[in-house]
């Protein structure tokens, strides 16, 4: 059986993590011949997988648009391909084979509504590109999802039977041979493996250091993975840390391996408001890290037997305040 995997938006960070399971767990089956339709990751090809790369994709908007509706069904067709895996949340369109897709964006199914006003781009992902998720499950023969909280959302929203929708295991990439160890320096160190999005929400640790300040306690330590020149918001975020001397170091894009070195020295903190699964809460939860969690359907999730965590509301920083507090005071 000959079986296309599309997946073009992935660069980084957790689509890049999906794209390489699969490419792994594919690289396995020999019965099978795979071809991956990427734009920038470096994969190579092997004797059942063929890569095809469309590094022009990433140019615009108008670019990823014009892949999707004429590029990637001529693909189909040239190949003559026997099942479509879509891995970038909608179908291949004007095709009539099998197709698989994998749905990871959680903005659509979210509560929380992006205003066109604040923020324009994100209010096209969860509108604009919503509906296409929307259709694209609808039209799709077999739906992957990564929890139990989205595969509810899917069948809610879209009222599809629930045999359609299946959830896939999450595996961990890296090690997590390393337990965490309890120390002043480690109860005392704050991490947040995360990119520069809104909905990330690194505004409120950034909002609780302050108040922690005013408190008068400042032996302690938070690390961004960001650079601070990601975007308005961050880029706004590390003046005040600036400004104010706040003990937040942004360290910019680390290895798998370091991240989870951090999670053996340090309190994981992740307030993000929007996820489908928050990967280092499972990654965090096999090194038994202390945890400060957002109270949001996917960490609940994640999270539900582990008793090492402490739920904050996303939007309330006293709340987050107390936490840290709690931490810093008793290590």
């Amino acid at each position: 059986m000959r079986i296309m995997v599309f997946d073009v938006p992935a660069e980084s960070c957790g689509a890049l993590s999906v794209l390489n399971n699969f490419y792994n767990e594919y690289k396995k089956d020999t019965k099978n011949e795979y071809i991956f339709v990427i734009s920038t990751p470096e994969l190579q090809e092997t004797s059942n997988i063929k890569i095809l790369r469309f590094p022009w994709i990433k140019k615009s908007w108008v670019h990823r648009i014009y892949f999707d509706h004429f590029i990637a069904p001529k693909l189909v067709r040239k190949y003559k391909i026997d099942k479509v895996l879509s891995l970038q949340n909608t179908v291949i369109p004007h095709v009539k084979v099998y197709q698989s897709v994998f749905v990871h964006n959680a903005l659509p199914f979210s509560e929380y509504r992006f205003s066109i006003f604040n923020n324009r781009l994100l209010w096209i992902y969860q509108n604009i590109l919503g509906r296409s998720i929307f259709k694209s499950i609808k039209r799709a023969d077999h739906v992957f999802v990564q929890t139990n909280w989205m595969k509810q959302k899917c069948i809610e929203k879209l009222n599809d039977n629930d045999e359609k929708v299946e959830v896939m295991q999450i595996r961990i990439q890296g090690r997590a041979d390393k337990a965490f160890e309890s120390s002043k320096e480690s109860l005392s160190t704050f991490f947040y493996p995360a990119n520069g999005m809104p909905f990330k929400n690194h505004k409120l640790i950034v909002d609780a250091c302050m108040k922690l300040k005013e408190d008068g306690i400042n032996d302690y330590k938070v690390v961004f993975t960001l650079k601070g020149n990601e975007n308005k918001n961050v880029i706004k975020l590390y003046k005040q840390v600036c400004k104010n001397n706040l003990p937040v170091k942004f360290v910019g894009s680390i290895s798998r391996n370091e991240v989870h070195d951090f999670y053996s020295r340090s309190v994981l903190i992740f307030p993000s408001y929007i996820e489908t699964v928050g990967l280092p809460l499972l990654e965090a939860k096999s090194h038994r890290t202390p945890v400060i969690a957002s109270n949001s359907d996917y960490a609940r999730e994640i999270l539900d037997d582990y008793e090492n965590v402490h739920f904050v509301n996303s939007f309330d920083t006293f709340e987050l305040t107390k936490f840290m507090k709690s931490f810093i005071q008793n290590c």
